[in-house]
């Protein structure tokens, strides 16, 4: 019997590149993350390289997981795991509201340690509770998700420390900008594997454009050992601290959410469609990677959705090559040299790349959007609403100044504030009552007036109730 395309097994050579090539995907979407909160936090180029290289480890980890399988644990589809974007706005909060920086780190691994475990006992249900998560809610949050990060980007781009004379100098700006177009070349006039990597190849090329410039550091390369291993615990013993934990919780069923979506089109684009038992299966691969990341100083592990696209442009379905991906991830987390390169890229390069690959997160969140039924009034409301608040700490970081320190690690979090926003208008607007049979099409929010409409109106026809409107 034939095996299915999923449960093939490809040869050697074609099985490494094409291995490889889901790494070239993921890469710079896996090393942001920890670059960011490890920037924030204060770390040096030696813990930054270390950190970046846990989370390469455990992302691989994770896609072993979720490839492989043991038990009742992973969707067993070409399904690449590593560190969400979702959790990073939460974590940069949590270390800012941190009174020493040093424990910060601490407090973030015990908030995902604890939000992983719960997930993973909440997998099965959760795959009942989907529903309350419609695209008009994942599609908010995934797109307060890219809007959160882009100020992060433009940071990058002004240079690497605030209080140098030349931050945000023509020349710091300059290189981003050459940076970005560089990226935005390579898209619109490459193909294949070089468009798939086309944000590696503008951070390398980037990089080169700064050595002139004296932007290009490569002490951590010189610093760092050819083989290292993530030491479990290396910024301390995880600390549970409950604000921090119910921040991370909210990002763990955004995670959820985000993943069984990736996981009902994965499983559409191999022929092999996800049902209730394989979504939570992959959501226990999902959260038990994520409660084991921090043992070895890795945040909290997600669906990477730019893999899904790679598998359906090369249609190379196995499960065995992203495997193989899952592999090279590990290795390259046992290779500190190779992680410490991540840190040579100039802070104004990274910030050219960050604005293509921040805004394509925000993008993917409005493309969910479009298919969330934009045309109710009920669903217009929900998004406005929830991207309002959700905003809130991006245009006015002081807003909630007068909270508690501990609320304030939730609230200033625009990710987790739209995110419960979202969930709680979509149950009063489409869920409680009535909400979801009297929901009227609209073309704008502000839908016009019944005397405005009756204008409107042809002479010889009479106005229809709102209340006797068919509604699809």
């Amino acid at each position: 019997m034939t095996a299915h395309p999923v449960d093939e097994k490809l040869p050697a050579l074609k099985m490494a590149t094409s291995g490889l090539q889901h790494v070239a995907a993921m890469y710079a979407g896996v090393v942001a993350p920890p670059l960011i909160v490890g920037t924030a936090v204060g770390l040096t180029g030696t813990d930054l390289t270390f950190l970046t290289g846990a989370c390469l480890f455990t992302a691989g980890l994770a896609t072993f997981l979720q490839t492989l399988g043991i038990w009742k644990i992973g969707a067993r589809l070409p399904f690449v795991n590593g560190v969400t974007f979702a959790g990073v706005a939460p974590m940069t909060a949590v270390v800012a509201s941190a009174h020493d920086k040093s424990d910060a780190l601490p407090v973030i691994f015990g908030a995902v340690i604890v939000a992983g475990l719960l997930g993973f006992l909440a997998a099965p249900a959760f795959c009942k509770a989907v529903r309350f998560f419609p695209p008009v809610v994942t599609g908010t949050v995934i797109t307060l998700i890219g809007v959160s990060l882009l100020p992060v980007a433009f940071g990058w781009a002004q240079g690497p420390d605030p209080a140098a004379s030349d931050y945000g100098s023509p020349t710091q700006l300059t290189l981003a900008a050459i940076t970005l177009l560089l990226v935005l070349l390579l898209r619109r006039f490459t193909r294949g594997f070089v468009k798939q990597i086309a944000v590696l190849l503008g951070l390398i090329a980037g990089t080169l454009v700064a050595i002139p410039f004296g932007l290009t550091d490569f002490r951590p390369v010189a610093d760092a050992d050819v083989i290292g291993f993530p030491t479990p615990f290396h910024f301390g013993v995880p600390q549970f601290h409950l604000a921090a934990i119910l921040s991370l919780c909210v990002v763990m069923v955004v995670s959820m959410t985000e993943s069984t979506a990736d996981m009902l089109a994965l499983g559409e684009i191999v022929e092999r469609p996800a049902d209730e038992r394989t979504i939570a299966a992959g959501l226990r691969a999902d959260t038990l990677g994520s409660a084991l990341s921090p043992l070895f100083n890795g945040f909290m592990c997600s669906a990477f959705a730019q893999n899904i696209g790679l598998v359906a442009m090369t249609r190379i379905r196995s499960r065995f090559v992203v495997a193989t991906g899952g592999g090279f991830l590990v290795l390259m987390g046992l290779c500190p040299v190779a992680a410490s390169l991540i840190a040579v890229v100039p802070r104004p390069v990274l910030g050219g790349a960050g604005v293509v690959l921040f805004g394509s997160v925000a993008a993917s969140g409005i493309q969910t959007l479009v298919r969330a039924g934009l045309e109710k009034d009920n669903n217009v409301l929900i998004v406005a609403v929830s991207l309002a608040v959700g905003i809130i700490p991006i245009t006015a970081p002081h807003f909630y100044h007068a909270f508690p320190q501990t609320a304030r690690i939730v609230l200033d979090s625009g990710i987790s504030t739209g995110c419960v926003a979202a969930v709680l208008l979509n149950l009063v607007f489409n869920h409680l009552g009535r909400g979801g049979r009297d929901a009227q099409d609209v073309t704008h929010p502000m839908e016009a007036g019944e005397e405005i409409a009756r204008t409107r109106t042809a002479p010889h026809q009479a106005p229809v109730p709102a209340q006797d409107r068919a509604t699809p």
